[in-house]
């Protein structure tokens, strides 16, 4: 009997063994998928990051690696454009190059900023489709009230018609602008290696009221399995400004 219990107790214990090895060797899959994701960041002065103050009024902030570039471009006077605009859009422009021999995946959709100085409250890049179906819904809610409000007031009729087609203008454009100039989902290749495009972010959220004078961001570009983030201000420096040269005639 002693016997007959020495060795169940061993196979017991040799079949516990025999499990955690199975569960231990079924986890490393996990850990290598959470360690798929690298994050490369920008840093003023590292190899691969440069940054310039350019004549058309931008910043640029460059990050290169051995098979892909980023250039982020941010308009010097983004931060007051933002505040007058009829949607509170923060517009930035990006210039991927692909230098690899594989591909290389862009997701605008993934894309995020964080607004450092509000909670670091953290947006997704808008949806151009959406963005243009809303000014195509807000602009067919302006003709109605404004309809309504000639009937109102007759005599006001030429004020209100010229306000409308100023705004039927806006959207127009700005409609133009989302189709056209978007940053669009691509697959960059040798065939196709460079992608150029805006990203849009809302400046609005229970976290953020007011824009101040100098904001802190940082944006955040997942490529593959990489992210590369751009921290960054604006102005990089208070009273900063970039003198824009006249365009040639």
């Amino acid at each position: 009997m002693r016997a007959g219990h020495a060795v169940r107790k061993a196979m017991s214990g040799l079949l516990l063994t025999a499990l955690l090895a199975s569960a231990a060797s079924a986890n490393p899959p996990r850990r290598e998928k959470a360690e798929a994701t690298s994050t490369l960041r920008w840093e003023e002065g590292q190899p691969g990051c440069t940054f310039s103050r350019d004549d058309d009024g931008k910043y640029r902030y460059g990050f290169w690696t051995a098979d892909f570039g980023i250039v982020l471009a941010v308009d010097s006077q983004e931060l007051e454009k933002a505040r007058r605009r009829a949607q509170p859009l923060f517009d930035l422009l990006l210039t991927i190059h692909y230098r690899g021999k594989d591909s290389l995946d862009v997701a605008p959709g993934k894309i995020t900023l964080e607004f450092v100085k509000h909670y670091h409250d953290i947006h997704s890049a808008l949806d151009p489709d959406n963005l243009a179906n809303q000014e195509n819904s807000d602009a067919d809610a302006l003709v109605k009230e404004t309809e309504r409000e000639i009937r109102r007031h007759p005599e006001k009729k030429e004020e209100k018609e010229t306000m409308l087609a100023a705004r039927q203008t806006d959207t127009a454009e700005m409609i133009e602008f989302l189709k056209t100039r978007s940053l669009p989902p691509t697959k960059l290749d040798s065939g196709n290696p460079e992608a150029i495009g805006w990203v849009l972010f809302s400046t609005k959220s229970k976290w953020i009221d007011d824009l101040q004078k100098q904001e802190e961001f940082v944006l955040r570009v997942p490529l593959g399995e990489r992210i590369v983030e751009f921290p960054f201000s604006l102005p990089p420096s208070e009273g900063d400004l970039i003198l824009r040269s006249r365009p040639e005639n």
